[in-house]
Formats: C-alpha cells, structure tokens, sequence
C-alpha cells in the first residue's frame, strides 16, 4: 500500500503500478549489472578462460531466445504480473544458488552454465510480461514522458549497478556480488506481487498457446512500421553488439591504453542514455517515429570512432552522442507500441519486438572473427557503421514510419491500425510544460 506522503512526492499521473515497476527495476536493475561483471569474473578466478567466459554468456541468451516467444504468450493468458513474480523467483533461486556454488569453492563449468540457463529463462518470461504491464500503467496522454522517466531511472541503477559491482568484485569478491543479486530479485519480486490488475480486463479464452502466438504474429506482421523496425533493430543490434563485444576491447587493448579507457567509454554510452531518457521528459515530438529513427544514424558513430582509430576522447563523446541519441529512440518506440497495439495483445508484441532485437547478436559475434580476417578489423568496423546508416536509411523510406504522429488516447482493445483516438492540437515537439528499457529490470 503506497503513503499519503509517498503520494503527494510523486506526479499524479505516476500511479501506485507505475512507482512499484520503477522502483522494482532499479532495484534490479542495481542488481544485474554487477553481477554480469560477477559471473565473468567467477569463471576467470576458477580457471577458466575467455571462451568459458563466452559459454556462461551464450548460455544465458539462448534460453532468452528460445523462450521469448513463449513467454510474450503466456503473458497475455494470464495476469502479467504472477508472470514477473514467478519469473523473479527463478531469477533468485539461479542467483542465490550461483552465490552459493562460488562461495563454496570448486564449481564445474558445466554448473555455472546451467544455472546460468535458468536465469536467461526466467528473463525470457519476464520481458514481455514487464514491457506490457508497464505500457498499461499509465495514460495515453503522459506515456512519453512516463516511459523517459522509467528508463533514466533504470540507467542511472544500470551505470550504478555496473560501478558498485565493479568494485565489489574487487573487494568481496564475485559470490557476494552474486548474492546480493540474488537478494535484489527477491526484493523486486516482493514489490512486484503489490501490483494492482483489477482495472485490466479479464482475459476471453482463447484457442490455446499456438492460436496465441499465431494472433500476435499477425498483430505484428500486419503493420508495417512495426515489423520494419524490428528488423532494422535485428541488423543493427547484431552488427554494434559486434563492434562492442569483439572489436571494442580489442581496439582499447591495441590503441587507446586498455580496459580502462574502453570502460570509460562505454560508461560515457550510459551516461549518454541517461542524458536522453531526461531530455525525453520534456520533449514530446508530433512524428515520433520520424524523430526516433532519424537519431538512429548516431548509433554508427562509435564503429565509426574504432575504425579509425581517434583519440579516447573523441571516442567518448561518440559514445555520448550515441547513447543520447538512440534514448530518443528508445522512448519514442516504446510511446509508439502504447498508443498503437491493444492491451492485451502487447506482452506478444513485445515479445516479438525482444525476439528481432537480440536473436542475431549470437550469429553476428559468432561471425565478427571471421569477418575481421577478411576485411581487417578498420573494415570490419566501417561495415559495421555503414550497415546501421543503409538500414536505418531504408526504413525512413516506409511512409507509415514517417508519419505515424503521437496522440492522446492509445488504440482501444481490438481497433484497427490508427483507430486510436482524436490528435491533441498541443501534441507538437515543444517542450511540455509540466515536466517520464532492452529496456526493463
């Protein structure tokens, strides 16, 4: 139950679903972050190497792929909210059991690599549900500034999260880091089974987990500036995870003085997104769509930066740049899928959008070795920028993504595509007067 005073702290569109979800994700995401640097250096301090390194990794997204699709279902068959809850609970069961396997010594590779399967599955189930239930906390008329606000609060607890956790691997060492977690998650899942669905519709009983899936693949399929994002985002995930993962440290090893400057930089990208979320607190652009993707092109800047390559200087504020700018996006895009899909067709929407976003990035970074003895890193690296700029070239050219325009009520349950509701006279690109994910914790 939320305070008269907590209350009166907040906005008054910020309501009792929306606080919880916002402090549930910074919790988590304070969390996660130190513990992926954690888990790396777990494997390291046991004897293993950086391929092992990339096996916990790789464990991890592949149940995050095979289960999306699955989970987004699920999601729209029953209460959102049970999902998270169950999917935290796995979360900190594989956490708690992973501290307690590095605390006790000796752990066999093929034991992080399970429990790090699990944990990829319980994120697999909770994206979608957390992406839908947080689109129907809040008003069509405030979702922008909601959302920026969500996602620089979780940056902010993202570039947090990745210091604190830095720095206590340093000192406690990784299963504590672990542990806490673990502890994270089940603190989230507390404050995520407070959630109140009373004001959601019930679900109508459908044909069963197949039909489900079949119907959001038409919800998805059947407009095009969604399905056209996607995979712009499948190619430009895959291509700058590429530059990021494989070239990045690389490049810092070989030209900018190590790990230090190249973690720099890549916290200099988070501060960039946080920069973004709080500038999307007051701008609400008419074209959003136009807006966001037009401050894609900035995303192919930093491979740009590691072609070359420029000073750590420069290199940081690229990274800036990008981070600022691909925030934009990020809000806009999510302002988009609020106004536009139906209530309780978004969790497969979504799920649909994770499974686009993060299904090549295996294939891209499995394939980045090859391609840089090919093409020599500096080439590789200009392939990487130039396929983000014709792709995002390419999808300006779709009209519906030029001129789908914000609006003040989302789409009712079960409209068609642009049946949302009159336009706001006032919903042009100033800044709003009132002054908010992936992606999610």
């Amino acid at each position: 139950m939320t305070s008269p005073a907590a209350s009166r702290l907040r906005p008054a569109w910020a309501g009792r679903n929306y606080t919880l979800l916002t402090a549930a994700a910074v919790v988590t995401n304070l969390g996660s972050h130190g513990a992926l640097i954690a888990a790396a250096f777990a494997v390291l301090e046991t004897g293993g190497d950086g391929g092992d390194v990339g096996l916990v990794a790789a464990a991890r997204t592949l149940p995050l792929v095979l289960f999306l699709l699955i989970g987004g279902a699920v999601a729209d068959r029953i209460p959102r909210h049970h999902v998270m809850v169950a999917a935290n609970t796995l979360n900190f069961l594989s956490q708690g059991a992973f501290a307690v396997l590095i605390l006790a010594g000796e752990p066999q590779l093929w034991q992080m690599m399970l429990l790090s399967a699990l944990g990829g599955t319980g994120q697999a189930f909770f994206n979608p549900a957390a992406e839908g239930m947080l689109m129907a906390s809040v008003t069509g008329e405030q979702a922008g500034r909601a959302f920026a606000l969500f996602r620089f609060a979780s940056q902010g607890a993202t570039l947090g999260g990745a210091a604190l956790g830095g720095v206590m691997v340093a000192v406690v060492g990784p299963g504590w880091v672990l542990a806490l977690d673990a502890a994270a998650f089940a603190v989230a899942a507390a404050m995520r089974s407070f959630l109140d669905v009373s004001h959601i519709p019930p679900r109508e009983p459908g044909g069963g987990l197949l039909a489900d899936l079949r119907d959001g693949w038409q919800e998805f399929t059947g407009r095009t500036w969604l399905w056209a994002i996607v995979v712009q985002f499948s190619l430009v995930n895959a291509v700058v995870s590429a530059a990021d993962a494989v070239y990045g440290p690389q490049v810092a090893r070989d030209s900018l003085g190590g790990a230090g400057p190249w973690g720099l930089a890549l916290a200099l990208f988070g501060a960039g997104m946080a920069a973004g979320a709080l500038l999307m607190t007051r701008w609400k652009p008419r074209r959003l769509l136009l807006v966001g993707i037009v401050c894609v092109f900035p995303f192919a800047l930093p491979s740009a930066a590691l072609a070359v390559p420029v000073p750590v200087t420069l290199l940081c504020v690229a990274m800036f740049v990008s981070g600022l700018s691909i925030e934009v996006f990020g809000v806009s895009w999510m302002t988009a899928l609020h106004q536009e899909i139906p209530e309780e067709k978004l969790s497969r929407v979504s799920a649909y959008d994770w499974f686009g976003s993060v299904s090549v990035v295996p294939i891209a970074t499995a394939l980045a070795g090859p391609a840089e003895g090919a093409f020599g890193r500096s080439g590789a690296l200009w392939g990487c920028a130039a396929l983000v700029v014709v792709a995002t070239a390419a999808v300006l050219c779709v009209r519906d993504v030029r001129n789908l325009t914000r609006r003040s009520k989302p789409v009712a349950q079960g409209a068609p595509d642009g049946e949302s509701g009159p336009e706001p006279a006032s919903a042009g690109g100033s800044a709003d007067t009132e002054g908010p994910v992936g992606r999610l914790g």
